[in-house]
């Protein structure tokens, strides 16, 4: 790609960064090695680091080399938050278990056979308070430090000291990847700018070396609210966090205003691509294109083209467009995981609509089966009086009703003699 910071700015992914103009002739004049950190705060990744990823991925493919650092020695200490209070923190088994975990999440989005994955306890591990104080803390001004962002959004509060030092630790990492790998560029979210000048200005004090750092934007909901962990509404890269069909039907749900914004971030579609999803959402807003394609290609990046193919499938059949029984047993317990199945036993239809929430009464139950419009797993029923059989249950334990088009409930039938 002849003009990778172009392409960037296109897609909304730089929100400050050093100048832009040095930036650029550095990346035109040839590879550049670049690095983001990945602390493990948490037992995964979620949709925040992986715009952060992309990005790592998207200069890859423009022929940079990337490299991950997870942090195992920054996770131990934890960044300021921005929250009111101190961050937990968690034992060194708990953070060095996240740390493999995350190490693997990381080397899925860069190619390794151009760019690595490395752990900061490597260089940090060994480095006594002395050291630290000598060979870092001497770089650092602690009136620069009270006035970056992170550090005064929590004065009122408190911050204690472990917290105060994060962005020595950080630093330290900018320094280090220079002298072991060349490396120049330094990529994170927004929140973390203060942490990246940081670092520049301890490679520029100790080196004498020019130095990059580039920050992309925090991915946020139509409220302005964060997608992150933190806020109470995680999109997490793992499966057994978030199960893929969740993952899927996240992306599906987004707001139209949304779509634009989150395929240029999310997807390696072509700009023609994009500015054509975006003309098809204004002409035929219902069709939700935009949605669905955002959907599978991200699902598929992050969880793979056969584990997409099921969850559209599931997707599909819920709202009878395709076959429950063929749905593996997996997929639908995913995929029922978020309309909250009933638990109870066999009944009439009429009563089961009534427990599984699709309608509010027995009268109102009998009333969508004589309109027609009442389905059990996408069979539709005629009769008012229609009673559920064993047969009926898909991998024997579920069953699942429909009112209309798109009210799904279901019922996760209890064996009898429980």
């Amino acid at each position: 790609m002849d003009d990778v910071i172009g392409e960037l700015q296109w897609r909304g992914l730089i929100g400050q960064s050093t100048d832009i103009a040095e930036l650029r002739a550095a990346l035109g004049a040839g590879p550049v090695t670049l690095y983001a950190g990945f602390d493990p705060t948490g037992p995964g990744l979620h949709i925040g680091h992986l715009a952060l990823m992309l990005t790592m991925r998207r200069l890859q493919l423009a022929g940079h080399r990337p490299i991950g650092v997870v942090g195992g020695a920054t996770g131990l200490i934890g960044d300021p938050s921005g929250k009111s209070a101190e961050r937990t923190l968690h034992s060194r088994e708990v953070v060095a278990g996240w740390v493999e975990r995350i190490r693997g999440e990381v080397g899925r989005f860069i190619d390794l056979s151009s760019g690595m994955v490395v752990n900061n306890l490597e260089w940090t591990g060994q480095l006594s308070a002395i050291d630290l104080l000598r060979d870092v803390g001497k770089h650092f001004s602690v009136n620069r430090m009270l006035d970056r962002d992170s550090v005064k959004a929590r004065l009122t509060a408190g911050i204690s000291y472990t917290e105060f030092s994060y962005q020595l630790l950080q630093a330290l990492d900018f320094l280090e990847l220079y002298r072991r790998h060349g490396c120049t560029l330094q990529l994170g979210g927004s929140d973390q700018w203060g942490n990246l000048v940081a670092g520049i200005g301890l490679v520029r004090s100790v080196e004498g070396a020019t130095v990059h750092a580039l920050a992309i934007p925090l991915i946020t909901k139509a409220d302005g609210t964060k997608y992150g962990k933190t806020e109470g509404a995680a999109v997490w890269l793992s499966a057994d966090l978030m199960s893929p069909y969740a993952f899927y039907q996240f992306w599906l749900n987004l707001l139209d205003a949304e779509v634009p914004m989150m395929l240029r971030v999310f997807t390696f579609r072509s700009r023609a691509e994009i500015l054509a999803l975006e003309a098809a959402a204004r002409e035929r807003p219902a069709r939700r294109e935009g949605q669905r394609v955002l959907a599978e290609d991200v699902t598929t990046l992050v969880h793979g083209a056969g584990e997409c193919g099921r969850v559209v499938a599931a997707s599909q059949a819920l709202f009878g467009h395709a076959e429950l029984a063929e749905l593996d047993e997996g997929t639908l317990t995913a995929a029922l995981a978020e309309v909250r199945p009933f638990r109870g036993r066999l009944g009439s239809v009429a009563s089961l609509m009534v427990a599984a929430g699709i309608v509010p009464t027995l009268s109102a139950a009998r009333r969508a089966i004589a309109e027609g419009g009442a389905y059990l797993n996408n069979r539709r029923i005629i009769s008012r009086d229609a009673v559920v059989a064993e047969s009926d249950l898909l991998h024997g334990r579920y069953l699942v009703l429909r009112r209309g088009k798109r009210t799904i409930g279901a019922v996760d039938v209890v064996p009898e003699g429980d």
